[in-house]
């Protein structure tokens, strides 16, 4: 079992993103007869999930949408089905990225060749 402080101070975030994350309902951590929460595996588990699909660029609501889908069917494979198609959306936004800055890229060389020619030429004058 983890308090929040442990759980934040492992994943290097605050309390109040753990709290965020509660009001979500990405989390569902248990609480003592005094009201304090305590994280478990589970817990744990989501969270790296979290940390995972945040670091990838996963929305919120993705990652809200992915985490959850373990407790509708405890094998996984939905979980995991909805991971690759949602990666599988990102790498295409990914790649689509990837072409328009090969294009500015190009734009750019074209630009700087042109300006450099021109450039060149006035001080070949001088």
């Amino acid at each position: 079992m983890y308090t929040i402080s442990e759980l934040a101070k492992e994943f290097d975030l605050t309390t109040r993103t753990l709290r965020y994350y509660e009001e979500l309902g990405m989390l569902r951590p248990k609480r003592t007869e005094t009201g304090k929460r305590v994280y478990g595996k589970k817990e744990h588990a989501q969270l790296k999930i979290i940390m995972r699909g945040k670091k990838y660029g996963f929305s919120l609501v993705e990652i809200k949408d992915i985490v959850l889908l373990f407790d509708k069917d405890r094998t996984g494979i939905k979980q995991l089905e909805k991971t690759i198609d949602t990666a599988g959306q990102k790498l295409n936004e990914i790649n689509e990225r990837i072409k328009e800055l090969d294009e500015l890229k190009q734009d750019f060389e074209q630009v700087i060749k042109g300006f450099t020619e021109t450039l060149h030429s006035l001080k070949s004058k001088q």
